[in-house]
């Protein structure tokens, strides 16, 4: 045999993985085992009593607050191509468009000021997020790329 691949699949022919503990059921992804074993530790406690570490619920408000801003212009853009043919003239759905714009943009601000200060709670870079990118998001909304 040449590769650990081919050993292997030997020892899969022979059954000798059959017998293992779990089989057959879901693997548990939860723990991170390149995390450093103390956050590993700390991490685990908190979340099997509730709780989340400060710099992860930070993340995941910045995540809600990503997501709401997107379905608002979302549901702006969809109006807006609606609007013509429901008698609105296109000046008016191109206003209400403009103001949808700026008030994305100012919570792209607001978001990124967050993920600014995230980025600096967080205990390794791995952990860090890029701030949110207006012209991209707007681009990836009007151009049907939309997440």
């Amino acid at each position: 045999m040449s590769n650990i691949e081919d050993h292997i699949h030997q020892a899969m022919q022979e059954g000798k993985f059959d017998d293992l503990p779990g089989k057959g059921r879901p693997l548990n992804l939860d723990d991170n085992p390149l995390a450093d074993p103390e956050w590993r530790m700390a991490h685990h406690m908190l979340q099997s009593s509730g709780f989340t570490l400060p710099w992860i619920e930070k993340r995941q408000e910045i995540d809600a607050a990503l997501e709401k801003a997107r379905q608002e212009l979302r549901r702006t853009w969809e109006w807006r191509a609606r609007a013509a043919q429901g008698g609105i003239p296109p000046s008016q759905a191109e206003r209400e468009w403009q103001h949808a714009l700026e008030r994305f943009r100012a919570q792209v601000t607001e978001i990124n000021k967050k993920v600014f200060s995230y980025n600096l709670e967080v205990p390794s870079s791995q952990f860090q997020r890029l701030p949110v990118s207006f012209e991209q998001e707007v681009e990836s909304l009007t151009q049907g790329t939309a997440e």
